[in-house]
């Protein structure tokens, strides 16, 4: 049996917001800066070299501020307006990093020495909060005994680069 009251009563939520526009955006805004910071704030291995661990923290990440984004609005505009203002966060901050060395240091950051001449610093990478172990595969996947590193670094990305020691002639 059709029931035409349920079915606009189903429509309004899709269509409907609960909220005004603005508040999409500004909900949005802020939620991607705190997690814009919090992510900064937790070290490059997080950026570039997701654990399973990893993953899962930014899956629960994702469901514990949805509510908050969107509070908890169920409308299709709302959602589309909070994702349309990440999207454009985002494309704002690639603008900004790829424009200013200054921003790109603080947004994205530096790289670093974390070993020299056939030496790990394990103090840098302790801070860092990168595993030593890390850096012995970097030095595996590009075949480079200890002895040989001439330098590793930890990129802004969050890979190790490791360069070889020239050979003698």
């Amino acid at each position: 049996m059709f029931h035409w009251r349920g079915q606009l009563a189903a429509r309004n939520i899709v269509f409907d917001m609960q909220h005004p526009w603005w508040e999409f955006i500004v909900r949005a805004a802020v939620i991607y800066v705190m997690l814009l910071a919090m992510v900064r704030m937790t070290g490059k291995r997080t950026v570039g070299q997701f654990t399973p661990f990893d993953l899962i923290v930014v899956m629960l990440l994702a469901e514990a501020v949805s509510g908050s984004i969107n509070g908890q609005d169920e409308s299709l505009q709302g959602g589309l307006i909070a994702a349309a203002t990440l999207i454009v966060l985002n494309f704002g901050v690639a603008m900004l990093t790829a424009r200013s060395k200054k921003a790109d240091a603080v947004l994205e950051g530096n790289p670093i020495l974390v070993g020299r001449d056939g030496t790990i610093y394990k103090d840098v990478l302790a801070k860092q909060r990168v595993p030593v172990s890390d850096v012995e595969q970097a030095l595996r996947e590009h075949d480079c005994d200890l002895e040989n590193m001439r330098m590793a670094v930890l990129e802004a990305d969050g890979q190790i680069s490791i360069i070889k020691r020239e050979k003698a002639a």
